[in-house]
């Protein structure tokens, strides 16, 4: 029996005291459309943002349905926000003459948003060599001081 690992999961105590409903909407409430002008890009964003064929097309569905998945913001100290993922979604906007932007605000620090901004944007096709590499080497930098943090669930 050494090593198997256990399917075994505790229930957040938030969980506990809450129903799925009220979940639901605190999650729904984390989702905004904020003003393009206060969504500041990514620091040392890797991907460019190119305004091509593909572009286009997603400036045309924007057009006709809106945001469909919301992009990812953190909060700043200044009461802007910073993109963490969805600078494709927020240049289709300002192209599509938009003021807004429908975005999820999440809770992350510094090194956990650098490593989502890079995992969000490794499905898409075009990346460069050159991108993708600095993309690996931000993501390993903010995983190496990730490393010996107490993480939120333990405290």
């Amino acid at each position: 029996m050494a090593g198997r690992k256990s399917d075994f999961t505790l229930t957040k105590l938030d969980d506990l005291f809450t129903t799925q409903a009220q979940r639901d909407e605190e999650q729904l409430s984390k989702i905004r459309d904020i003003p393009l002008e206060l969504i500041d890009d990514f620091p040392d964003h890797p991907f460019k943002v190119r305004d091509d064929e593909d572009m286009m097309q997603l400036v045309e569905s924007v057009k006709e349905r809106g945001v469909i998945t919301p992009a990812t913001v953190r909060q700043k100290e200044d009461g802007r926000y910073e993109l963490v993922s969805g600078h494709r979604r927020k240049r289709a906007c300002e192209l599509a003459g938009f003021e807004t932007l429908r975005s999820e605000i999440v809770d992350l620090n510094r090194d956990e948003a650098t490593i989502l901004m890079v995992e969000s944007n490794f499905q898409r096709s075009e990346i460069l060599p050159s991108e993708k590499a600095f993309a690996y080497k931000m993501r390993l930098e903010a995983m190496k001081r990730q490393a010996g943090r107490p993480s939120k669930e333990n405290g």
